[in-house]
């Protein structure tokens, strides 16, 4: 019975080491870690973990949102490893599954988790839709931006390549496909 831990940050800019610290102060015997996004189905690191993981074991994060950032994504996989007898605790959160009290107060934790994250969402298209009205489109991504968004629609280059051919940082990339994706929400609303 090991106490296994998860670390991970969003963007290469993030430190990883406040979580690796505290996780090695919890008693992790080992600690998987990775600068991903947390909305990225594929994290290696996480599928490393969760594969070293044996019954009896507890995995533990510092956070809940290192370990998933929708409530279906924290529910399912809390309750893969349940299955196979292994327990969940995030830090920071308080959350201990191998008790009935940590079982519930991890699923209404996961809950108020979406929730936000809905609610952010929202205040983001209300917003848009607030300038547009006033006359207000928001920038248009500079001709570098938009070959790195071509290049990454392309799917054959990672981010960090298409960062290295056209000299824009990743985190900016990430911006850019988001404002993609928000035009397309809206636009897709506006029809």
């Amino acid at each position: 019975m090991s106490k296994i831990g998860y670390a991970r940050v969003s963007t290469k800019d993030q430190n990883l080491e406040p979580q690796i610290e505290a996780l090695e102060k919890e008693g992790c015997s080992k600690v998987f870690s990775e600068k991903v996004s947390g909305r990225k189905q594929q994290r290696t690191e996480l599928d490393k973990c969760l594969e070293y993981l044996r019954q009896g074991d507890t995995l533990v994060v510092y956070k809940l949102d290192r370990l998933g950032r929708t409530t279906k994504q924290l529910i399912n996989l809390v309750g893969d490893l349940s299955d196979q007898g292994i327990n969940f605790k995030s830090i920071s959160n308080n959350i201990d599954t191998s008790t009935p009290q940590g079982k519930f107060f991890f699923t209404i934790m996961a809950g108020f988790a979406e929730m936000e994250a809905e609610l952010n969402r929202e205040r983001t298209m209300t917003g848009l839709a607030s300038a547009r009205a006033r006359g207000r489109k928001g920038g248009r991504p500079s001709k570098d931006a938009t070959k790195a968004l071509k290049l990454y629609h392309s799917k054959e280059y990672s981010v960090a390549e298409i960062s290295e051919m056209t000299g824009i940082s990743q985190s900016k990339i990430y911006k850019e496909l988001q404002k993609e994706k928000l035009q397309a929400i809206q636009d897709e609303l506006n029809k």
